[in-house]
């Protein structure tokens, strides 16, 4: 474990990516992934999974990434295990999916945990991403790319800022630590899938939801909601959907091919943080466009949520998750 350490300090020193950890092997000289994601040709997390193949493809390596977009090889929960296996090589994927195997990894999707994207980066720096990735790991996986996505809320009741705004609302929470806070607020849970929320809202079924700012836009949202809360100088709703790789797949690399996907990965990585934040702007141009109101949380908004948070969702996931204390704490401490 000692040398894995020393490894990956000196890949964050040099290209920013842990999968360099496991040193520079020679096996296989023409290989082609397999890449595997839940989502559309037109999403943010498909266009990365798109660079990550031009780029080693321009570097003349004799390695290719084919990508299977829209669930078309393996459906969104089914792509853990062969991957960890070695039956699929790649997957774009919200690490929080697999909270069920490794509850820690619930703390990538957790109310209030991070702020900003420049919050999300330092994270990603920090003792605390050590630890996830040593879980990664063990389950025989590396991370290629880390990439966060924010979002926020809405309601076609009025503004929703701070924990009392919710009191009373039948909402849709993303994530079971939403709902955990929310119903600690006074909230009534919907559970349903984030396709379903425009007729929910639409018939009154739903009076409010969260979600990613892109799906705010893509599902028309603003036709139906009064008040939106997005991801700006502070946001609520942080997930953690970074590109992994079989460790099996990975070694066998060769010391060029190694090279060209971690030249390649820190492209991605770029155009993760800069398109994720321009999706953020993007989608509070449309809402303000539609006529519909904008409400920013300020850091005492925040602070409040967090403190419910803390209380609710924080105290269940420590009391769940060997060593939970251990690493929230890691968490919270990168400010």
């Amino acid at each position: 474990m000692k040398n894995f350490k020393n490894s990956l300090k000196l890949s964050v020193a040099a290209i920013g990516m842990s999968i360099a950890a496991f040193g520079m092997g020679s096996s296989a000289s023409a290989e082609t992934l397999k890449l595997s994601h839940q989502f559309s040709g037109t999403d943010i997390r498909h266009k990365v999974a798109e660079i990550l193949a031009e780029e080693v493809k321009a570097a003349n390596v004799d390695l290719e990434i084919q990508i299977f977009p829209s669930s078309s090889l393996f459906k969104a929960n089914e792509q853990w295990t062969p991957m960890t296996r070695g039956q699929l090589d790649m997957i774009v994927y919200p690490l929080a999916y697999a909270g069920g195997r490794h509850p820690q990894f619930n703390l990538t999707l957790m109310p209030a945990l991070v702020k900003n994207h420049d919050h999300a980066n330092r994270l990603n720096q920090s003792p605390f991403m050590d630890k996830i990735e040593e879980i990664l790991n063990g389950d025989e996986v590396v991370t290629i790319v880390k990439g966060w996505l924010a979002g926020g809320f809405a309601s076609t009741k009025g503004c929703i800022k701070r924990p009392e705004d919710v009191k009373g609302l039948q909402i849709r929470a993303a994530g079971k630590s939403f709902e955990q806070m929310l119903q600690g607020a006074g909230a009534s849970i919907a559970a349903m899938p984030s396709s379903e929320i425009y007729p929910a809202m639409q018939t009154g079924v739903l009076d409010a939801t969260n979600t990613s700012s892109s799906s705010f836009v893509s599902y028309r949202l603003y036709e139906q909601v009064k008040c939106y809360t997005p991801a700006a100088g502070n946001a609520l709703w942080f997930m953690y959907q970074p590109v992994l790789m079989s460790k099996k797949s990975y070694d066998k690399l060769n010391d060029a091919q190694k090279e060209a996907l971690a030249a390649a990965a820190e492209k991605a990585r770029a155009y993760y943080d800069a398109e994720g934040r321009a999706e953020d702007t993007a989608s509070i141009t449309v809402f303000k466009d539609a006529g519909v109101e904008i409400a920013d949380l300020s850091d005492e908004d925040f602070a409040a949520w967090q403190d419910l948070a803390k209380k609710t969702s924080y105290e269940a996931f420590v009391k769940e998750t060997p060593n939970g204390q251990e690493l929230l704490d890691l968490a919270l401490s990168v400010e």
